[in-house]
């Protein structure tokens, strides 16, 4: 397991919409979780269509494993007072795979060059603030072959230890035996697979296969 993985950005879990008033404009901002650019645009398209009264919908997104793909949008509001305080936001907050839109209904009272500025960082800002985070993690599969006669007890064990380990449940697969799948932080597998082998006496054997995958692990 390489050590940049353990700073990969965090996402978020599901979407999540906020509305924010000042001086009787309002900011409604929806931010969601996003698999590509393309997926991205496709949410800004829709909360365009969605608020097709209002005055602004700015955007910004962030995609890519690393957070190496960016994109932020003012729409008609004065150029760097909307956009890219919004992807700021998302870049203080280490996020990636994710869009934040902020529509805005103009109240009739402006704002000022430094005013909107603020207004749509804390728009997004406390939008995330609602937001449950997964992190991205690098995890190593681990193979756990049982007898069906000790199954059950076997699988209670890796749930709950899945819960205290960063790490996640993978498929079951009933055959000769019933074999379990673990995605396990690679600093925890040891600990695993002690685990397993005190639990069954011995008797069951858990072992790493090589395969790794990036998990989004809820925090």
């Amino acid at each position: 397991m390489s050590d940049r993985s353990l700073s990969l950005p965090a996402s978020i879990a599901a979407p999540v919409d906020h509305e924010l008033v000042i001086k009787k404009s309002r900011f409604l901002t929806h931010v969601a979780p996003v698999t590509s650019p393309e997926h991205a645009d496709a949410v800004i398209a829709e909360i365009k269509k969605r608020f097709w009264d209002a005055r602004h919908n700015c955007s910004a997104q962030v995609t890519g494993l690393h957070a190496d793909r960016a994109r932020s949008s003012d729409d008609g509001e004065p150029s760097g007072t909307a956009g890219i305080p919004m992807l700021e936001v998302l870049r203080r907050r280490d996020l990636t795979d994710v869009v934040a839109v902020v529509t805005r209904y103009f109240g009739g009272i402006k704002l000022g060059t430094g005013g909107l500025v603020r207004a749509y960082s804390s728009a997004v800002s406390e939008a995330l603030d609602l937001a449950s985070l997964v992190d991205r993690m690098l995890l190593s599969q681990v193979a756990i072959p049982v007898a069906h006669a000790d199954a059950g007890r076997i699988e209670n064990l890796l749930r709950a230890w899945v819960t205290e380990h960063g790490a996640v449940f993978g498929e079951t697969t009933y055959a000769a035996v019933a074999e379990f799948e673990v995605w396990a932080p690679a600093a925890e597998v040891a600990s695993l697979c002690a685990e397993v082998a005190e639990a069954a006496a011995g008797a069951v054997s858990a072992s790493v296969t090589g395969a790794e995958r990036v998990i989004d692990v809820p925090r």
